[in-house]
C-alpha cells in the first residue's frame, strides 16, 4: 500500500493561552473617587475618600498594576475604584495618581541619581533643629532649604529645646534667606512654649517636618496633633545621635485649626542628597539677586571669585555701610546653599552657627 502523502492533517495547531486580542486601551474607571493618601506601609496605602467632605471615610488600598512602578506618596491625590467602604476586610485600588502641585524629594547622597520621593502637594517643609542635645548641623539644614527651594515650597525652621541654647546665631542666618523661624522650649509645666506660634503658621497648609533623630521632631508632632501618639527616642549620650522613632511616613490632621491643615511627619533622616536639584533653581529663589545675575557673563558659576560677576558689583555699588552689609549677607546665604547642591561641604557633619 502506497505511503499516504505528507499534508495539514500531520501538523498539530496549538491554541492561544486567550482569545480576547491585547489592547493598549486602559479602564476609564468613572466610577473612581477622589481621595488623598495619608500613609503608607509595605504596599498598602490609607487614604481619605472625599477628604472634607460630608462623606470622609478612612480606606485602605493597593495600587493598580497599570500604575507600573509609579511611587504613590502621603499627600498624593489619587483617584480610587472598588470597597470604599472602609469596613473591616475590604481593599480598593488606586488607578490615577493626580498632578502634583509640589515634590519633595532627595537622594542618598550628591552622585546617586535614585531621587527618593518624600512628599507631594506639601506647602512648607518645616527643618525641625534642636539648638542643643544634640547639637545643630546647619549644614544639614542648608540643604533642606535648597531641596524646599527647588520643590517651590516654603521653608520654616523649628528650633527646638531654646530652654538649652540661645536660638540668635541661627536665626540671624536663615532670616536673610527667607526662611521664617520658630521658636520652642519646654515651659516649666511642661507644656512647649512657641506651639501656638507654629499651629498659626502651618494653618491651612499641607506641611511636611524633616530633622535628624532625636531634635524633637515627634515631640513636636504629638503636641500639634494629641492622637498622633508617635514615638519619642532619645539621644545617644555617646555619639550625640537620636535613635529613629518614625519608620514610615504619615500624614495627620492638625485639631483646632481655622481652616483644614495637615502635618507629614517623615522618618529622622541623617543626610538629604541633593543630586536632583539643579542649581539654576536656587537663583530663583532670590529674586533680587536672579535680576542682577542677568548681567553675569555666560557661564558664570555665581561662586566666589567668579570673574565678572555681577553680584559681586552688585554689594560693592551700595551707597552705604549698611546696605553693602545686609547685600553681602544676602549673596553669602544664597551661595552658601549653591555649595550645598555642588557637594563642596559634608552634610553630616556636626557644625555650630558661624
Amino acid at each position: 500500500m502506497p505511503a499516504r502523502a505528507f499534508d495539514e492533517r500531520d501538523v498539530r495547531i496549538r491554541p492561544g493561552k486567550g482569545s480576547r486580542p491585547r489592547t493598549k486601551q486602559r479602564p476609564e474607571h468613572a466610577d473612581a473617587r477622589t481621595a488623598m493618601v495619608v500613609a503608607v506601609d509595605r504596599g498598602r496605602y490609607t487614604v481619605l475618600v472625599d477628604p472634607g467632605g460630608s462623606d470622609e471615610t478612612r480606606v485602605l488600598a493597593m495600587k493598580a498594576r497599570e500604575l507600573g512602578r509609579q511611587r504613590v506618596v502621603p499627600g498624593d491625590r489619587v483617584d480610587v475604584v472598588g470597597d470604599t467602604s472602609g469596613d473591616d476586610g475590604s481593599l480598593a485600588r488606586i488607578v490615577r495618581i493626580g498632578d502634583r502641585r509640589t515634590v519633595l524629594r532627595r537622594t542618598a547622597d550628591d552622585t546617586d541619581p535614585v531621587e527618593r520621593v518624600i512628599v507631594a502637594n506639601a506647602d512648607t517643609l518645616v527643618v525641625v533643629t534642636a539648638l542643643a542635645d544634640p547639637e545643630p548641623r546647619t549644614r544639614m539644614i542648608d540643604r533642606c532649604v535648597a531641596a524646599a527651594y527647588d520643590a517651590r515650597m516654603d521653608v520654616v525652621l523649628a528650633l527646638t529645646k531654646a530652654d538649652l541654647a540661645s536660638a540668635d546665631e541661627l536665626t540671624a542666618m536663615y532670616a536673610p534667606i527667607g526662611v521664617e523661624v520658630v521658636v520652642t522650649r519646654r515651659g516649666d509645666d511642661g507644656a512647649i512654649v512657641g506651639l501656638d506660634a507654629l499651629r498659626d503658621r502651618l494653618d491651612g497648609e499641607i506641611s511636611v517636618l524633616v530633622g535628624h533623630s532625636g531634635v524633637g521632631k515627634s515631640t513636636l508632632v504629638n503636641a500639634l496633633v494629641p492622637d498622633a501618639r508617635r514615638a519619642i527616642g532619645r539621644v545617644n549620650d555617646v555619639t550625640g545621635r537620636g535613635r529613629h522613632t518614625s519608620t514610615s511616613a504619615v500624614a495627620l490632621e492638625v485639631p483646632g485649626t481655622r481652616e483644614p491643615t495637615w502635618v507629614v511627619d517623615t522618618p529622622g533622616v541623617r543626610s538629604f542628597g541633593l543630586a536632583h536639584v539643579d542649581p539654576a533653581h536656587l537663583l530663583h529663589a532670590f529674586a533680587d539677586l536672579a535680576a542682577v545675575a542677568e548681567e553675569c557673563p555666560r557661564g558664570c558659576t555665581h561662586l566666589e571669585g567668579s570673574p565678572d560677576c555681577a553680584l559681586d558689583e552688585w554689594v560693592e555699588a551700595a551707597g552705604d555701610d549698611e546696605t553693602r552689609a545686609a547685600r553681602a549677607a544676602r549673596l553669602s546665604s544664597f551661595r552658601r546653599l549653591l555649595l550645598s547642591r555642588l557637594g563642596t561641604t559634608d552634610a553630616d557633619a556636626p557644625d555650630r552657627p558661624r
